[in-house]
């Protein structure tokens, strides 16, 4: 919208209507398919009452249908690098009138590798347009190119002395890394936003966590780039129709993305950057709507979390992932005003007649009027997905003195994953003193192999043959599941639990399964 009106005195030169569509006058570059249909709409309403015709061509459509129409002419073309650039070699684009030439998230156009093509559309455009550049951020790749084909240029930054995304609501939450995906699901039923974006690192994350999703009965669409543009464009249609209400997308596939009831922005996986967090979250809040921007950050990760945050200059509120009563609480609280609002509205005749005869039903009448309203109850409750147990917050740390290998020594781990008064599960791993089982090793290898932290292990006992360990009770259970599916370097190593687990909300109670014996293992790493 900004560049539409920006550009307009270029297109219309002082006359209330743009003249028959010909060559085209302006070209519009986005780095994704998505952006650049988002953004051909947006023109054509803009331009509707002058006249206008806007034209797109991206990648995944018939390049024969955009030759059609580019040949019929058009004012304005949009599209994404590769194919703009096709089109320009082809003749099919003819650049001969051009006045205006865009670069829309420029930035992120020179991090997919555009650059090249980016080069060649403005080589192959008239010296004398005029050149916009939006972009989020101004690396030295974009001031080179800002540099190369720009004259006379002003730079505008917009809010840069402000905070960022005031309309934002930054929340982080920590959890184990096997809870991220229960995590998710109990943010989406507690905050029940009308739409939620997820974002993933990658595509087989959107795939893996978009069908969970689905699963469990959430209404979801999944954005990535393995997927044609015709499921691409029918998922957003769908989210925009209200036939979907949460889309998991990676980064690229969501770039500029405009939905104006999101109203949830998770963050499933860390972004990589600064950069992409803001990306991210500013796909909510907008349009002076109010949104939550949600990390959810694992435990071992809650450093690098803290350095993102910072470095995008954002303030997040920390709290624990929500509990599966917090939802069933917040249900109770939407169910019982939803009862409400049907029992408020007026009801016809159809209606109260169905109505007396249920109430005077005899084996209504034996139930009375609480089974009534139970049964009520039970049907606005049951599209609702199931929430999820996540384990609740980690007790206090109590400090017990330090345990030191009686043959080196030397200090291997503090003692403090214990609860009061209780005794921590002791596990064997079958890599003892004679096997090289070192101080130095250990701790690390335990923490990678079981999801645990440092704090979560207790005392170490290095025996000839074997190790002993203190797992604190309530990670227990964690520790033994994500041992035992344990893959690559030193994954042979046999750990097994020593005691009965503790029952949590995750575990069975159950001692894995004990794995064959492989012989002698000498630790590497």
């Amino acid at each position: 919208m900004a560049y539409g009106l920006a550009m307009a005195a270029e297109l219309l030169g002082g006359e209330d209507r743009l003249p028959p569509a010909g060559a085209p006058l302006a070209l519009i570059v986005a780095p994704t398919r998505e952006l650049a249909l988002q953004v051909k709409t947006e023109l054509t309403w803009l331009y509707a009452n002058a006249g206008g015709r806007v034209v797109s061509v991206v990648g995944g459509m018939d390049p024969l249908a955009e030759r059609r129409l580019l040949n019929a002419g058009a004012h304005i073309v949009v599209g994404t690098p590769g194919r703009m650039r096709d089109h320009l070699e082809r003749s099919n684009l003819r650049p001969d009138n051009l006045r205006v030439v865009v670069l829309d998230e420029a930035d992120e156009m020179l991090d997919l590798g555009f650059k090249e093509e980016l080069e060649a559309i403005l080589e192959e455009t008239p010296a004398e347009r005029r050149t916009l550049m939006f972009s989020a951020t101004v690396p030295r790749g974009i001031a080179a190119l800002a540099k190369g084909y720009q004259r006379d240029a002003l730079r505008l930054e917009v809010g840069g002395a402000d905070p960022q995304h005031v309309d934002i609501e930054y929340r982080a939450c920590v959890v184990a890394p096997y809870e991220l995906e229960r995590a998710v699901v109990n943010l989406l039923r507690l905050e029940d936003p009308a739409l939620a974006m997820v974002f993933c690192a990658t595509r087989a994350a959107v795939a893996r966590l978009h069908g969970n999703l689905t699963e469990r009965g959430f209404s979801t669409v999944a954005l990535s780039g393995e997927l044609s543009q015709a499921e691409r464009t029918r998922a957003l249609q769908n989210l925009r129709d209200g036939r979907a209400r949460v889309c998991v997308a990676t980064d690229v596939a969501a770039r500029g993305i405009d939905l104006p009831e999101l109203g949830l922005v998770i963050h499933a996986e860390l972004p990589r950057d600064p950069d992409t967090l803001l990306h991210r979250s500013g796909r909510t809040g907008r349009a002076g709507r109010k949104g939550i921007s949600q990390l959810i950050v694992p435990h071992t990760r809650r450093a690098l979390a803290q350095r993102l945050l910072q470095a995008a200059r954002v303030q997040a509120t920390w709290g624990p992932a929500p509990s599966a009563d917090a939802v069933r609480a917040k249900d109770a609280e939407r169910i019982g005003e939803k009862a409400a609002q049907l029992v408020a509205e007026p009801a016809n005749e159809d209606d109260l007649a169905i109505a007396r005869a249920v109430l005077t039903d005899p084996r209504m009448v034996a139930a009375g009027p609480e089974a009534v309203a139970a049964a009520l109850i039970r049907t606005l409750r049951g599209p609702l997905p199931a929430p999820e147990e996540i384990a609740e917050e980690r007790p206090q740390r109590v400090e017990r003195p330090d345990y030191r290998d009686p043959r080196t020594d030397q200090r291997i781990s503090r003692d403090g994953p214990r609860e009061a008064g209780q005794e921590g599960i002791w596990f064997h791993m079958d890599v003892g003193r004679d096997g090289n089982a070192d101080p130095k090793w250990l701790l690390p290898f335990l923490c990678r192999r079981g999801h645990v932290t440092r704090a979560e292990i207790g005392r170490i006992r290095i025996l000839p043959n074997e190790t002993q360990f203190e797992v604190a009770p309530y990670a227990a259970g964690r520790f033994a599941t994500a041992s035992r599916k344990a893959t690559g370097e030193n994954a042979e190593i046999r750990i097994e639990p020593m005691q009965p687990l503790p029952r949590e909300p995750h575990s069975t109670g159950q001692r894995p399964e004990r794995a064959s014996h492989r012989g002698p293992h000498k630790p590497r790493g």
